[in-house]
């Protein structure tokens, strides 16, 4: 077992199924791609364990709290973790976190992106470390999302051969 998913069973966190995808969504790419020592995370919702689609959906400030946002953005760390497992086959071969661009779902006059979005760069922070998994980020607002999710988040992180 990884270092990486040693930590995450001793904090009690599991790594999700793949996404059940929505009936009638198309999704014509990659979850991850890697090119060099570069692996690209397509955007990625907050999914549960079995992969459905996780609740509550909907806008942050007005259906969702920031702490509800946080927990969202924590459970899309897991999703994207998980898809990195499947392509790399050991998350121990993410050496740093480079980039991370958080997407929240936000009610007209919401502007707590970064704290909705600290509950992914939390958790990476917990599982990397400081030096490796601290990274570049935006935390903004959208209109809206797909499937009316709260968080997508995409990133890009540094790996090793």
């Amino acid at each position: 077992m990884s270092k990486i998913e040693a930590k995450l069973e001793a904090m009690g966190l599991v790594l999700p199924q793949p996404m059940k995808t929505p009936s009638g969504m198309k999704l014509p790419f990659a979850p991850v791609r890697v090119r060099g020592n570069r692996a690209f995370i397509s955007g990625m919702g907050p999914i549960n364990a079995d992969g459905s689609l996780a609740e509550p959906r909907g806008k942050v400030g007005v259906d969702l709290t920031v702490e509800q946002g946080y927990q969202a953005a924590r459970l899309v760390a897991l999703n994207i973790l998980s898809a990195l497992k499947r392509e790399l086959g050991d998350l121990d071969r993410v050496t740093a976190w480079l980039r991370v661009f958080g997407m929240v779902n936000s009610a007209p006059g919401f502007n707590q992106q970064p704290s909705v979005i600290n509950g992914f760069s939390d958790l990476i922070l917990e599982l990397w470390g400081p030096e490796a998994g601290a990274h570049a980020r935006s935390a903004v607002g959208m209109a809206g999302l797909p499937v009316d999710i709260p968080v997508e988040i995409e990133a890009e992180v540094e790996i090793q051969g």
